[in-house]
C-alpha cells in the first residue's frame, strides 16, 4: 500500500514514451518488461504509450527480435502470461532503436516519431538499466541530444561506491536533469510491506507513541539470502554485500523505520524526515561491524583468489537525536546462508516492575516485540508474554499476526517494480532516493570503507561468522527464530 496507490486508484498517468536501455539485459528480461505488462494489463498504463528498447549499435536487435525476446521474457518471468488476445496491443507498442553515447544511433530518430504517433505533450521516461560505468555517458548524451526536455529518468543502484563517486554521479545527473526529474529506484521502498510500515507507524495510536527510545531497546533489520553471487562476480567482486545491499536497501528501510513523522506523505515531507534521520546517524566505527566471506566464494568464476570482498557483513548504528539516542540499530545481511528472510524487529524494553517469576525457558523472550517480515506478501507479529494456563503465574509467549495475503485481495498487488515505474511516470517521487539522503549514507560510511575489518570465512548454509553475536551482544539476532 503505497501512499498513493491501492487496489482502488484509478490514476492514470499522462501519455509516456518509456525508453529502456539496457533492454536486453538481465534486469530488463526479469522485471522491467514483465512489469509494464502486468500495468498494461491493470489498465494503470497510459492512454498512449510506446516503449523503446535500447543499446549500444554493437548490441543492436531488430524490432521484431525485441518483441519476440520480450515475450518468451514475459512468459518465463511474469505474474501476467500473454496469450494471443492480451499480447497483440502491447507488442503493437514495441519498437527496438540503438543508442551510443557520442549522440548516433537510432533513437532520436525514434522518439520523434513515436511523438508524432502520440502527440506533442509526451512525456519520456528513460529507465538506465545498464551497467553503472555507462550511466554518466547515457546521461551526458541524454542532455546533449535534448531529449532530457518533458523527461524523467530512473537511476538503478549503486547511487556511486563512496562517497566520491556519489558526488560526481549526482553533479553529472543533476547537470542534465532537475532533481524533480530524477528517480533512484530501490525496489525495496516498492514492496507493499514495506510501505506498510509507514501506515503501521502513523495511523495506529497504539503504536507510534511507543516509538521511541524510552519503549524500544533495539531495532534489528535482518535480510539474509540462500542465494550465492550467481554468475556476478565481475560487479560483485568490486561492490561486496555492505555496497549492495546495505547503503541501498536496508538503510532505506531503516529510514521509513526511524524517521519522525512527516507532515504529510507526500514526497517532499516525507523524504525530508528521511533525510533528516540519515543526518543524524552517527559514523559507522568499524570495531562494531563484522565482515564475512562464504566458503567457495573464491573459487567462483572471476574471483580474486585472494578476495577480501565480504558475502556477509553485520553492524551497529547508532543515531544522535531526541527520539533514538541510546537505542542501538543492528543490521544483518549475506549470501548463502541458512535462510531467505526480510525481517525488521523492534525489541521493547521489559517492564521494571518483576512481578512475575522469571523461568528458565527461554521463549519467554519472546515477549515484548514487535517483528515486520516485509518479505512478499508480508506480515506483522506483535509478540507478548501471557499466563500459561495453570494454578501458578508463570508466563509463555503469545503472538498476535497480521497477514497481507490473508488479509487483503492478491489482485490488487503490484510488484515492486511495477508499483515503482507507475509512480515515476505518476512524477510522484515519495518512495525513491534524494541525492543528500545518498551522499550522506556514504560519508558515515567512509571510515568501515576506508579500514574495513579482516573478512571471516562461513559455512554455506550457516548465520555467517560466530562472531557476528558480539554485534548484538547483550542482544540476540531474532533468526535463527529460536
Amino acid at each position: 500500500m503505497s501512499p498513493h496507490h491501492d487496489g482502488n486508484d484509478e490514476s492514470i498517468p499522462d501519455n509516456h514514451i518509456f525508453v529502456l536501455f539496457g533492454a536486453t539485459g538481465d534486469l530488463a528480461r526479469r522485471k522491467v518488461l514483465p512489469g509494464l505488462f502486468h500495468l498494461a494489463e491493470a489498465g494503470l498504463l497510459p492512454a498512449k504509450y510506446r516503449i523503446i528498447g535500447s543499446a549500444p549499435t554493437r548490441f543492436a536487435v531488430t524490432t521484431e527480435e525485441f518483441r519476440r525476446s520480450t515475450r518468451e521474457a514475459i512468459e518465463k518471468f511474469g505474474t501476467t502470461k500473454p496469450t494471443d488476445a492480451t499480447w497483440s496491443s502491447f507488442e503493437a507498442t514495441l519498437s527496438f532503436a540503438s543508442a551510443n553515447s557520442d549522440g548516433s544511433g537510432e533513437l532520436i530518430d525514434a522518439i520523434s516519431h513515436a511523438e508524432q504517433e502520440i502527440g506533442a505533450d509526451t512525456r519520456r521516461l528513460y529507465h538506465l538499466a545498464i551497467p553503472p560505468n555507462a550511466v554518466i555517458e547515457i546521461v551526458r548524451m541524454l542532455g546533449s541530444s535534448g531529449l532530457n526536455h518533458n523527461a524523467r529518468v530512473i537511476c538503478e543502484k549503486p547511487f556511486g561506491t563512496d562517497l566520491s563517486s556519489a558526488r560526481s554521479l549526482n553533479a553529472v545527473i543533476s547537470a542534465n536533469f532537475d532533481e524533480s526529474q530524477i528517480f533512484r529506484i530501490d525496489h525495496f521502498l516498492g514492496k507493499e510491506s514495506v510501505d506498510n510500515i509507514l501506515a503501521f507507524r502513523f495511523a495506529n495510536e497504539l503504536f507510534e507513541p511507543i516509538w521511541n527510545r524510552r519503549h524500544v531497546s533495539y531495532i534489528q533489520i535482518d535480510v539474509p539470502e540462500t542465494l550465492s553471487i550467481e554468475g556476478r562476480a565481475d560487479f560483485f567482486e568490486h561492490t561486496g554485500t555492505f555496497r549492495d545491499m546495505v547503503v541501498t536497501h536496508l538503510f532505506q528501510v531503516l529510514g521509513f523505520v526511524a524517521m519522525d513523522q512527516p507532515s504529510s506523505l507526500t514526497a517532499g515531507p516525507l523524504r525530508d524526515e528521511v533525510c533528516r534521520f540519515f543526518a543524524s546517524i552517527k559514523t559507522i566505527d568499524p570495531d562494531f561491524v563484522v565482515r564475512g566471506q562464504y566458503d567457495g566464494y573464491r573459487d567462483e568464476p572471476g574471483v580474486d583468489p585472494n578476495s577480501q570482498t565480504e558475502t556477509f557483513i553485520a553492524l551497529r548504528v547508532e543515531v544522535a537525536n531526541d527520539r533514538w539516542e541510546g537505542v542501538p540499530f543492528y543490521l544483518r545481511t549475506g549470501k548463502c546462508m541458512a535462510e531467505s528472510r526480510q525481517i525488521v524487529t523492534i525489541g521493547l524494553h521489559e517492564p521494571n516492575a518483576h512481578l512475575f517469576p522469571v523461568t528458565n525457558d527461554a521463549q519467554h523472550r519472546r515477549g515484548n516485540m514487535i517483528v515486520i517480515d516485509f518479505a512478499d506478501p508480508g506480515s506483522i507479529h506483535t509478540n507478548f508474554l501471557a499466563k500459561l494456563p495453570g494454578p501458578s503465574m508463570f508466563l509463555g509467549p503469545a503472538e498476535m499476526t497480521f497477514d497481507y495475503k490473508d488479509s487483503f485481495c492478491a489482485a490488487n498487488n503490484l510488484e515492486a517494480y511495477e508499483h515503482l515505474i507507475r509512480e515515476c511516470m505518476l512524477g510522484n517521487q515519495t518512495l525513491f532516493t534524494r541525492s543528500d539522503g545518498i551522499e550522506r549514507l556514504w560519508e558515515i560510511a567512509t571510515p568501515l570503507l576506508d579500514h574495513p575489518k579482516p573478512i571471516e570465512i562461513y559455512s554455506k548454509g550457516s548465520w555467517g561468522p560466530k562472531s557476528s553475536a558480539s554485534v548484538v551482544a547483550p542482544h540476540k539476532w531474532y533468526l535463527p527464530h529460536g
